[in-house]
């Protein structure tokens, strides 16, 4: 392995976050920090990539807020993220799924994918 992985990984404390991909719906819960203050904030979203691997992981996330989307990126090993919620997992072929960006509408739906729990 190399040794600057094993810094990186040594530094930044991975948590055990549930497998989500692209096509997932999600809800990230993180903190923010006004002046003195720290607050948590929830955003809702569409998976739309993941990108890098190990500390340096980051996953994209658009949601709609009335007419307007919205996309954030979080670092998968931030100290900021306190909680990972799947709200349902989505039956996409790609892993990356930016075409969701040209689509307004019924068009823009993502059918889920069926679990079946024994």
């Amino acid at each position: 392995m190399d040794i600057i992985k094993e810094i990186e990984n040594e530094i930044n404390e991975m948590k055990d976050w549930p497998k989500f991909s692209a096509g997932d719906t999600l809800v990230v819960t993180y903190k923010i920090k006004e002046g003195d203050k720290e607050r948590l904030q929830s955003f809702q979203g569409v998976v739309l990539q993941r990108r890098g691997e190990g500390v340096n992981e980051t996953f994209t996330i658009r949601k709609m807020s009335g007419n307007t989307a919205v996309e954030r990126i979080f670092p998968i090993a931030s100290p900021f993220l306190e909680e990972i919620k799947i709200v349902k997992k989505g039956a996409v072929r790609r892993s990356r799924i930016f075409y969701l960006r040209n689509r307004r509408g019924k068009s823009a739906r993502i059918k889920e994918k069926r679990v079946f729990s024994s």
